[in-house]
């Protein structure tokens, strides 16, 4: 009942004429950002940063919200009409309903993709109203310790699911951490790695890299390809739409995804990836037209996407509860509640409520605007596949050099901007995931306070890590998650030799 109460006065904030203003300005853009493809809903809201650092808290999370959402919503439109799916979580989609879209069901691809966002994202978002508060009760007990040992599970296995080689991920997440060292260290007053630049002894503003790794090299790289990657757009005629052998064979596979999407989204090794992946098995061992799957199955679309939304609302539970971000997106909205010198965790449920329950509550009015958005007009977001990249990433690179400036006014901020674009772009050529790296940059001075922390607590003795009950069963999980994996490989390779 406790939650019930806080929702409705969420929904008296953000039912305000200036919040469902900020709700559907959200929405539009993360819609259009998501058909949009290679620009995704993290990369939208990083170069939005600047723009909203003016803007009331309140306002600008209901914006970030609806861009998220809607970029789940968009994205389903490039992966069927274009397949092109612009993340991972996407590719089921893409391998589906794109074929669906050639045999000339289009409609009912995208119908199907947008009913099942809104069903997931609802039903995700009330699982988020009951459990968060009930997670943040606990999570207030959580000691220093087990803190940083939390951090250190997030690290570990967001290193090993981003990308294909968890090397990689290891190597970007170091990275990253370096990145975050940079600056005095408020303790000592040590200057650390500032190459004796006095620019740097405040260290590297966050959103500078995170504009610089996400947006310019993803533009660089873009340019890079743009004569190698030729697609090709299928037209669509009409409103998205569904019959009712469509509405019949779609809503248990809505439900099912729902289930699996929800709970993987909301541990810090989950993500959107493994439930699509497993929906789309789910769907394909229960369905009785097996001969379809392939060749562009319904079923093959409704649960993925699902899966994929309730995923993006379970998302929200690891970071408004405990701080720490388990997708890309995730660690962008982070880095927001940073730069208005916010922490997410179970505190921020009392000291910030209207702020989390306007958030929370935007989400289902959010989820009832992309509904009215996307059905209707879907042959509108189709159009938007037709506009140039070069013109597109080329209003993104002005776009970015500009608010990076305007943080500062600083001409050195526009040279790191360059170099981190520099090196956005180098990750994504020989396939280094760049989220590890962001998410170095954010929590790894988190990590380090409450490492800190926990030994001022003991007096300095290191044995608090092994005493304590949950932090030592948390550093027992990171290590068999580094150790495991390499050695199972090993076993797998030597049983296929033999």
């Amino acid at each position: 009942m406790e939650a019930l109460s806080a929702l409705f006065a969420g929904f008296e904030t953000a039912l305000t004429p200036i919040n469902l203003l900020w709700a559907l300005i959200g929405v539009t853009l993360g819609t259009l950002v998501g058909v949009l493809p290679g620009i995704g809903p993290a990369l939208t809201v990083a170069l939005l940063l600047p723009v909203t650092a003016k803007l009331p808290p309140v306002s600008a999370f209901i914006m970030f919200a609806g861009i998220y959402y809607g970029g789940m919503f968009g994205g389903s439109t490039t992966s069927i009409l274009l397949n092109t799916p612009g993340e991972s979580s996407s590719i089921i989609t893409a391998l589906e309903g794109n074929k669906m879209a050639r045999r000339g069901r289009a409609a009912a691809a995208l119908a199907t993709a947008a009913i099942g966002s809104f069903v997931a994202g609802t039903i995700g978002t009330a699982l988020l109203t009951f459990a968060a508060p009930a997670i943040a009760d606990i999570a207030v007990q959580i000691p220093p310790s087990a803190k940083f040992a939390l951090i250190m599970l997030a690290f570990v296995t967001i290193s090993a699911t981003f990308g294909g080689s968890p090397l990689r991920g290891l190597i970007s997440l170091f990275l990253g951490l370096a990145v975050g060292l940079v600056g005095t260290d408020l303790q000592s007053g040590q200057a650390r790695f500032t190459l004796g630049r006095p620019e740097l002894l405040d260290g590297i503003d966050f959103i500078t890299v995170v504009i610089g790794l996400f947006a310019v090299g993803e533009t660089l790289y873009v340019a890079s390809r743009l004569r190698k990657d030729k697609a090709s757009v299928i037209k669509l005629e009409g409103n998205a739409h569904m019959n009712r052998e469509d509405w019949r064979r779609s809503w248990k596979p809505w439900l099912r995804g729902t289930v699996l999407g929800f709970p993987f989204g909301a541990i810090p090794a989950g993500g959107a990836e493994i439930p699509t992946f497993l929906s789309y098995t789910l769907e394909k061992r229960l369905t009785k037209h097996p001969e379809e799957f392939g060749k562009g199955a319904i079923e093959g679309v409704a649960g993925p996407e699902a899966a994929n939304n309730a995923s993006a609302a379970g998302v929200l539970v690891p970071l408004l509860t405990l701080g720490l971000p388990t997708s890309a997106t995730a660690a962008i909205l982070l880095a927001a509640f940073q730069q208005y010198g916010l922490q997410p965790g179970p505190l921020l449920f009392v000291t910030n409520a209207d702020l989390v329950w306007g958030l929370i509550a935007s989400l289902y009015i959010g989820n009832v605007m992309l509904l009215a958005l996307n059905l209707p007009l879907a042959p509108v977001w189709a159009r938007l596949l037709l506009i140039p990249r070069p013109f597109l990433y080329a209003g993104i690179l002005v776009f970015s050099t500009v608010g990076v400036y305007s943080l500062n006014n600083s001409v050195f901020d526009l040279f790191l901007l360059a170099l981190f674009g520099v090196i956005g772009y180098g990750m994504r050529r020989f396939d280094f995931p760049v989220t590890p790296a962001i998410i170095g940059v954010i929590l790894g001075p988190t990590a380090e306070s409450q490492f800190r922390t926990a030994l001022q607590q003991s007096n300095g003795d290191f044995g608090i890590f092994a005493r304590q009950p949950l932090t030592a069963f948390i550093l027992i999980v990171v290590a068999l998650a580094l150790i495991l994996p390499p050695i199972l490989r090993a076993r797998a390779a030597r049983r296929a030799v033999v």
